[in-house]
């Protein structure tokens, strides 16, 4: 499935991808060891998560083939430059992706990744078990603070709370499909560049970043039931 954050008292006309946090307050300094940058030049384009050793994982749309993304692991602050760069080997898209549909890819490193205080792999599901409408998730990144606005150098989140289904049919129309997504929101969210970061329930990722509503920071949707066919991989 995918998730759907969402500002209930707006609804979407367009949609963006490449999204950051908006209303969120800075992360404790590796507190979401997880947490990777994806960068081209030198500069932030998207956020990621490890899932283990030697993959990320973020949304398909944040790489254009023929172009070579460096992944950023162990920072808060992407000024200080105290952090990792590592090469990607290999881009795994998910087979059925198509734009707003599936935007899920395995970045495989061109090198393992060692756990310390600042880098470390998250879970992420086992199994297809739905989220309950109003669990507390949180959202995390580097992205724009609002639309249009700058960008944030230090890791930000925010809490965001699952919505009822219903209510996602009817704010987000043609947008929203039952069978594969599903939508969170608190006044809280994503704006541009942070595409490809985890959604985070019970310190398990079920799901990433994808889109958002144009001028609306506030509409997000991942695919959250992360495809076991891609995750074996990762074993």
């Amino acid at each position: 499935e995918n998730l759907l954050i969402f500002f209930p008292q707006h609804k979407p006309h367009s949609s963006s991808i490449n999204v950051g946090i908006v209303n969120g307050t800075e992360a404790e300094p590796h507190s979401r060891p997880y947490m990777v940058s994806l960068q081209e030049n030198g500069k932030h384009e998207c956020g990621g998560f490890l899932v283990s050793e030697n993959f990320v994982m973020s949304a398909a749309h944040c790489w254009k083939n023929g172009v070579n993304l460096t992944v950023v692991i162990g920072a808060h602050d992407l000024d200080n430059y105290n952090y990792f760069r590592i090469p990607v080997k290999f881009y795994h898209v998910y087979p059925g992706y198509r734009r707003l549909k599936n935007d899920i890819m395995l970045l495989q490193l061109e090198k393992p990744v060692q756990r310390s205080r600042t880098v470390e792999w998250i879970a992420i599901p086992k199994t297809n078990k739905d989220v309950e409408a109003n669990t507390i998730c949180s959202v995390a990144g580097w992205g724009k603070i609002a639309f249009e606005g700058p960008y944030s150098s230090r890791l930000l989140e925010a809490d965001v709370s699952v919505i009822e289904t219903e209510t996602c049919k009817r704010d987000w129309g043609n947008y929203f499909s039952e069978s594969n997504m599903m939508c969170a929101g608190s006044g809280r969210g994503f704006c541009q560049g942070d595409s490809g970061g985890p959604l985070v329930c019970n310190n398990i990722a079920v799901g990433i970043v994808s889109f958002f509503e144009n001028g609306n920071c506030f509409l997000t949707i991942f695919p959250e039931h992360l495809k076991m066919t891609m995750c074996d991989s990762t074993k």
